[in-house]
């Protein structure tokens, strides 16, 4: 199991924004390529101008499989246009990450 662990950094003021623009323009391609998210989080302390949302997959081949079928879906790339338009991110890091053995994820 791999999980993509992504945090982005928003402008301060625009979560809400990025938030409504991405439920409406982005979330269902996502879904559609890649499932259910185990989690789509938002800050409540710390940098509270971030998100977080995690993505399960089989291995390192499946991430780029679905990746690549979602980089070919022309709805997913008009909200990366509008993304890129409204300027809310300043910054994205992603981590992928395996659960330890005495941790295992159940899906």
């Amino acid at each position: 199991m791999l999980l993509d662990h992504r945090t982005y950094t928003l402008r301060p003021g625009t979560l809400r924004k990025q938030l409504a623009l991405y439920e409406k323009h982005g979330l269902a391609a996502q879904k559609r390529h890649f499932g259910e998210p185990l989690a789509w989080l938002v800050s409540e302390t710390g940098d509270v101008n971030s998100y977080v949302h995690i993505w399960v997959y089989e291995d390192a081949a499946d991430r780029t499989r679905r990746r690549e079928a979602l980089f070919k879906d022309p709805e997913w790339l008009k909200y990366l246009e509008m993304n890129a338009e409204a300027g809310y991110l300043l910054k994205q890091e992603s981590k992928l990450m395996s659960p330890a053995s005495f941790a295992p994820i159940k899906r």
